[in-house]
């Protein structure tokens, strides 16, 4: 692979090519947080709360069917031009929503056909936006890129929300979308200004879809660090997605803590999780990179077991944040080591892989991790997702190759 010249061989947190594409990222995960607010409130303005609810699960449809597809779209078209038309068709779509609320008022068809369009474009955007980074930084630089990447989304979901909540109470949901479409927007120039490196010829995509797709899954199977790697991160997203999303809010109606006791139990994990994201920032990697990932795995699992115990909320704020901290560190090592270990030709359909657990599949067992806490309470549940987190942890520590991985210096 060869190496970046001129500006964009400067530090990450220096190249204007990365401050870029992490100013695009940051804008497009603040509109996405606006957005998700505003469709939930305009679902439950119109409708039943099951009704809204299901609104709010037609995303995650699309988005599970289509996100290797959308891998492998990455790869054959490049990663910018993918990211650009999703951005924009984001854009156009909740702006012209916003022009219909602030005119009439739609049923919830309507609402239900945006959060299709958004499961499908999700399903085009995620896979390439994580195929960006090695196109446009040295490959000794995306640990870091990959921190300040957690740093973007952490401050999208803390400040997307206050925002997406001051709009509605201004204008309602017609005003939120319209700020969400706002900052769809303001990503588009700052990726239309990305200068990406080329592949080699010998590196592009030249058969037919499918066939890339079954080219993707074969080279993760043969890869002695990606393979695993697959296994570990669908692991520990199908055992801390559902509890963190739905088993919290119930928890906490339980224990007694209200809507302001789930805030501060969800600011105890940003908290944590953006440190996280900060260490590897600064430092650029972490030493041992593989096994790190794998303890912080096993470690965070228990306190996500301990997080049903505690009875009280300023306890259970302190173990959110261990939680963070410990799910951040390994999430951002996974993330890094995907980064650094594909070649970036196969990148658009491993990253798609890898967004499949927490993006595509974990989404679709809310209801099912609901009707069990319904049945046997948080307990149990809590326990069983901290002991699938663990399995995930000891299966990285036990494969070799994924236990002794590394970052580039």
């Amino acid at each position: 692979m060869t190496a970046l010249t001129g500006a964009a061989a400067r530090p990450a947190h220096r190249s204007p090519q990365v401050l870029r594409w992490l100013g695009a990222y940051t804008a497009s995960t603040l509109g996405d947080s606006v957005y998700y607010l505003a469709l939930s409130w305009a679902a439950v303005s119109s409708g039943s709360p099951a009704q809204a609810g299901l609104v709010m699960t037609v995303s995650a449809v699309p988005r599970a069917l289509l996100m290797l597809v959308g891998g492998v779209v990455a790869d054959r078209l490049g990663p910018r031009r993918v990211v650009i038309a999703s951005d924009a068709v984001r854009c156009v779509v909740t702006l012209g929503l916003a022009a219909v609320l602030f005119l009439a008022s739609p049923g919830l068809w309507v609402l239900a056909a945006v959060a299709l369009v958004f499961g499908t474009v999700d399903a085009l955007f995620l896979p390439a936006v994580g195929a960006l980074p090695p196109r446009i930084a040295d490959r000794d630089q995306l640990a870091r890129v990959q921190g300040m990447r957690g740093l973007a989304h952490r401050m999208g979901a803390v400040l997307g929300s206050p925002l997406g909540g001051l709009a509605v109470a201004l204008g309602g949901s017609a005003t939120a979308f319209t700020v969400a479409g706002v900052l769809f927007a303001l990503s588009l120039p700052l990726l239309c200004a990305l200068k990406l490196r080329p592949l080699p010829a010998d590196e592009r995509t030249d058969g037919t879809a499918l066939r890339d797709l079954a080219d993707g899954l074969r080279y993760l199977r043969r890869h002695r660090v990606l393979g695993p790697l697959m296994i570990v991160v669908l692991l520990a997203d199908l055992g801390f997605v559902g509890p963190l999303n739905v088993g919290l809010a119930l928890l906490a109606q339980q224990r007694g803590w209200g809507a302001s006791g789930i805030g501060w139990i969800l600011f105890g994990f940003g908290a944590g999780a953006g440190a996280a994201s900060l260490l590897l920032t600064v430092r650029g990697r972490v030493p041992r990179a593989g096994a790190v990932m794998g303890w912080s795995m096993a470690l965070g699992a228990l306190s996500i077991g301990a997080l049903a115990f505690v009875p009280q909320l300023p306890a259970a704020v302190l173990v959110a944040v261990l939680v963070g901290l410990l799910a951040g560190l390994n999430g951002v090592l996974c993330g890094a080591l995907v980064q650094t270990e594909t070649d970036p030709a196969y990148l658009g359909r491993v990253s798609a892989v890898s967004s499949l657990g927490s993006l595509g599949l974990a989404p679709l067992s809310f209801p099912l991790t609901g009707a069990a806490i319904g049945l046997w309470g948080p307990g149990p549940v809590f326990a069983v997702s901290a002991a699938v987190c663990a399995l995930s942890g000891v299966f990285a520590l036990a494969v070799p190759a994924l236990r002794r991985a590394e970052l580039p210096r």
